[in-house]
C-alpha cells in the first residue's frame, strides 16, 4: 500500500504541492508564487498558463526532494482559490483571457443591472449567494461579452469554463488529449450557477446570464476517484479529491459536525460553520454554501463569512507603501507602538464582503492625527483582520443560533502572536491553533485519501486533529466595546464611496 497522500494547493498568490503522511504531518513541500496582474483599478488577473507551469514545477520539486515515486502516493487531492475563473479553448488548451480573480471588481455595473427590480438577493434562495462581484457568474458573462469571438466559440462548443480546480484537473488528466472537464460541488456552489438543493447547474440562471451550458464542467462529489494523473512525477496516481480552499480547511480542521467552525487567515479571511445536511439561509449577510460531499453520501452545507482583504493588507503595506520589506516585518513594526493610536484601517479595496456586501465601498483610514506613525498603521492593519472576523462571528451566531465555544484558526497569519491575541480579546472567545497549520492542503489530501480507502472514515481524521496553542481573552469589556464601536464607525465611513 502506498505510504503517503498528496495535495495541490493552488492559492491566490502561490501554488504548492504538499506530501503528507498518515498522521497529517508534512513529508515534503514545494511552493512557487505567480504574478498578480492589475490592469485597471479594481481589476485583478492571473496568467492561467503560469499557474499551470507552477503546478507542474512544485509537483516535480516536492517529489524529487525526498526521492518519492508515483507509487509512493495513494492519491492526490486538489484545493484552489475559489471563484477565480478560466475560460480556455479545448482544442489548444490556451485561455482566451487571463483568469479573473475572486477579488476582481470589474463587473460592479453588472451587479447593479441584475439587482434592478429584484434586489441583491435575486438568486440567494437557489444559490445561497447575493449578487456580487465576488462570484464566477458575472465574471464569466464579462468574458463572453468582452473577449472578441468568445461567445461565438462558446456557443459552438469550443470553449470550456471552470474555476481553477477544473482547469488543473483538465491539464493533469491529459488536457487536449482527453483531459477531464469536471468540478466538485463546493467549487460549483461558488459560481452562483448551481442550485444548492439539486446540486446541478440551474438553466434559468444560465439563461439570465447568457451562459451556454456546454461550457460548464460535470459536477462531482468532493471525494471520489475522478481519473489518473499524466504528469510524469505523479503519473498514474488517482486524482480523487477536490475542495474549494475554505471548504478544504473546514475538512482539514475535522469540522464534520453541525456547529463546528474554523477561520482561515490568508489573503482574505473565511469563517465557515458546518450546518450538516441542512441548508441555512442567512439573514445577517453570510453565504450559504456546500461544505463537502463524500462519495454517494448526502452533501453537507455550511454558513460562510467571506472577508476580501486581511493578509493582502499586509502585502499592500509591503508592495504599495514600502513601509516593510517582507510580510513578517509587520509584527515588529506593530509592536513598536502600544496601541493603534486611534487609527482604524478598513481595507475595502474591492468593496466590502460579509456581512455588508457593498460593492461600492472603498478602503479608508480613519482617526489620523499628527501623532500617528507607520507603527500605528501596521497595528491598525493587523487589527482590521480581527475586527472583520468579529463582525462575521456576530452574524454567524445570529444566523445559526449557536454561540461558538472557541474559534479554530489556520492560515498564514496564525503565526502572528499579536494578531491572534487581539483576535481572542476582541471576540472574547478562545482562539485555537492546530498542530498541523496547513489545513487547506491537508483537507484536500484527506478527501482524496478517503476516496481510495487510505482512511476508512472521517472518525480517523478527527482522531488526527490536535491542538497546538490557545489564546484566551485578556481585554477588559469596556476597552473591547470602545475599540469595536470606533471600528464600526470607521466601516460606515467607507459605504457608498462610488456613486
Amino acid at each position: 500500500m502506498a505510504t503517503y497522500i498528496g495535495a495541490i494547493d493552488q492559492g491566490t498568490t502561490s501554488t504548492r504541492f504538499i506530501v503528507f503522511d498518515r498522521t497529517g504531518r508534512i513529508v515534503s513541500v514545494s511552493q512557487r508564487e505567480h504574478e498578480q496582474i492589475f490592469p485597471n483599478p479594481g481589476w485583478v488577473e492571473h496568467d492561467p498558463a503560469e499557474i499551470w507551469r507552477r503546478t507542474e514545477e512544485v509537483i516535480t520539486e516536492a517529489m524529487s526532494a525526498k526521492g518519492l515515486r508515483p507509487q509512493d502516493l495513494a492519491a492526490v487531492g486538489i484545493t484552489n482559490q475559489r471563484e477565480t475563473l478560466v475560460v480556455w479553448d479545448k482544442r489548444t488548451g490556451y485561455a482566451v483571457y487571463n483568469a479573473l480573480v475572486w477579488q476582481d471588481a470589474r463587473v460592479g455595473d453588472d451587479v447593479v443591472k441584475f439587482e434592478k427590480g429584484y434586489g441583491q438577493d435575486r438568486y440567494r434562495i437557489k444559490t445561497g449567494l447575493p449578487l456580487s462581484t465576488y462570484f464566477s457568474s458575472l465574471k464569466l458573462r464579462w468574458v463572453l461579452e468582452n473577449v472578441k469571438g468568445a461567445r461565438k466559440e462558446a456557443e459552438a462548443g469550443n470553449l470550456l469554463f471552470g474555476n481553477i480546480d477544473t482547469f488543473l484537473v483538465w491539464n493533469l488528466t491529459g488536457g487536449t488529449k482527453g483531459g477531464l472537464h469536471i468540478t466538485d460541488v463546493t467549487n460549483a456552489s461558488r459560481t452562483q450557477l448551481m442550485d444548492l438543493k439539486t446540486l446541478n447547474w440551474d438553466d434559468e440562471i444560465l439563461k439570465d446570464f447568457g451562459i451556454p451550458r456546454q461550457m460548464l464542467p460535470k459536477i462531482c462529489a468532493s471525494s471520489e476517484v475522478y481519473g489518473e494523473a499524466v504528469v510524469p512525477a505523479i503519473k498514474g496516481v488517482p486524482i480523487a479529491g477536490i475542495l474549494g480552499d475554505q471548504q478544504a480547511a473546514l475538512f482539514g480542521q475535522a469540522c464534520f459536525n453541525p456547529g463546528e467552525a474554523k477561520n482561515t487567515y490568508g489573503t482574505g479571511s473565511f469563517l465557515l460553520m458546518n450546518t450538516g445536511e441542512k441548508i441555512v439561509q442567512s439573514k445577517y449577510g453570510l453565504l450559504t454554501t456546500v461544505a463537502n460531499k463524500i462519495g454517494d453520501k448526502p452533501a453537507q452545507y455550511a454558513l460562510e463569512g467571506a472577508i476580501a482583504i486581511t493578509g493582502a493588507l499586509v502585502q499592500w503595506l509591503r508592495d504599495n507603501l514600502g513601509i516593510i520589506e517582507k510580510s513578517s516585518d509587520v509584527d515588529a513594526l506593530a509592536r513598536s507602538v502600544n496601541d493603534n493610536g486611534g487609527v482604524y484601517f478598513v481595507p475595502a479595496f474591492s468593496g466590502l464582503y460579509a456581512p455588508y456586501w457593498k460593492a461600492n465601498a472603498r478602503g479608508g483610514i480613519s482617526g489620523l492625527t499628527r501623532f500617528a506613525n507607520k507603527g500605528h498603521l501596521a497595528r491598525a492593519s493587523l487589527e482590521a483582520t480581527a475586527f472583520q472576523v468579529r463582525e462575521v462571528v456576530d452574524a454567524m451566531e445570529k444566523d445559526s443560533g449557536i454561540a461558538l465555544a472557541n474559534l479554530r484558526s489556520d492560515g498564514g497569519m496564525v503565526v502572528n502572536q499579536l494578531l491572534m491575541q487581539f483576535q481572542a480579546d476582541i471576540l472574547n472567545k478562545p482562539v485555537v491553533r492546530p498542530q498541523v497549520l496547513e489545513t487547506t492542503a491537508l483537507g484536500a489530501a484527506y478527501a482524496a485519501a478517503l476516496a481510495v480507502g487510505y482512511f476508512k472514515n472521517t472518525d480517523e481524521l478527527v482522531a488526527n486533529w490536535s491542538e497546538d496553542h490557545r489564546w484566551t481573552p485578556m481585554m477588559a469589556d469596556e476597552e473591547r466595546n470602545r475599540l469595536y464601536h470606533y471600528w464600526k464607525k470607521a466601516v460606515e465611513r467607507t459605504f457608498d464611496w462610488l456613486e
